[in-house]
């Protein structure tokens, strides 16, 4: 399979602290990837560097290489704020973490939908947008879509909600669609359907993702491979079987202890993650 993301060598300052140390990983066309980690450990800062949205406060440096044509491969990193747009939302796509937050609470959820489309085609008309937003809410299951098209996120429940930050996400049909914990606020019946849908869709679609979670064994069922990242750095990287039933880290280790089951001995505590050694000028 064809790389479609190279990440090579990425650090992150936010001034004197290094959040990301040398990073390197890449994603084939059509492939998921689950980047886990504890909280802190750096994944979503590398999600938001891949796109360009961590602002003037960080430093990034290294090489986040898109292939997207595979004629003229470049340099995300090296891109003016105009031509990111291009990509942003259209080849690379973003599922933010909490739905209620990330929504506009005054604005109806159709009219977010096709605000999407209509940053990347300001051709189309506003029937057509509309269309095609529907066509997005229907292919990630909101019931009655077009009826729907006037609601407020407040009318619709927090799986509902995540499904529209999908079908917003999806409406461009990117080639990588980054999902940043898109199940943490879901309980597990809801977390278990999106994590469905996020499969059905990835099939359909020939989508290629970068799947990040702190749980390994969400990351288990989308996965093909896995980065483990604590205190910035990568320190595991393998097919996804292979490294929950082969961890070859101590801190991977851990984190599957910590994962209770339902042959955990309930006499014993579950494994707790250690402070993480820091580089010294983040103390």
């Amino acid at each position: 399979m064809a790389s479609l993301i190279e990440v090579r060598d990425l650090h992150i300052r936010f001034g004197a602290g290094e959040a990301v140390r040398g990073i390197e990983f890449q994603i084939d066309d059509g492939e998921v990837l689950g980047l886990v980690g504890e909280s802190g450990s750096g994944k979503s800062a590398t999600a938001l560097a891949i796109l360009g949205l961590l602002g003037s406060a960080a430093s990034v440096t290294g090489h986040i290489v898109w292939h997207g044509n595979p004629r003229e491969p470049f340099n995300l990193l090296d891109q003016s704020a105009s031509a990111l747009r291009r990509v942003r939302g259209r080849e690379i796509a973003m599922i933010f973490q909490e739905p209620m937050t990330s929504l506009n609470p005054v604005m109806t959820i159709g009219r977010q939908v096709a605000e999407c489309a209509a940053a990347h085609h300001p051709a189309l008309s506003g029937r057509e947008l509309k269309r095609r937003a529907i066509e997005a809410l229907e292919a990630v299951a909101i019931p009655e879509a077009g009826q729907r098209y006037g609601d407020y996120p407040h009318q619709f429940s927090g799986g509902q909600r995540q499904r529209i930050l999908i079908a917003m996400a999806l409406i461009n049909r990117p080639r990588l669609l980054i999902a940043d914990e898109p199940t943490t606020a879901l309980d597990v019946t809801v977390q278990a359907q999106i994590l469905a849908l996020l499969a059905q869709l990835q099939r359909e679609y020939g989508l290629a993702m970068l799947f990040i979670s702190h749980d390994l064994a969400v990351v288990g069922q989308v996965a093909s491979r896995v980065a483990v990242m604590r205190s910035g750095q990568i320190v595991e990287n393998g097919p996804v079987q292979d490294v929950l039933t082969r961890p070859r880290h101590d801190y991977t280790r851990t984190l599957l202890a910590a994962v209770p089951t339902l042959r955990s001995d309930r006499e014993r505590p579950l494994a707790m993650i250690g402070t993480p050694t820091w580089p010294a000028n983040l103390h």
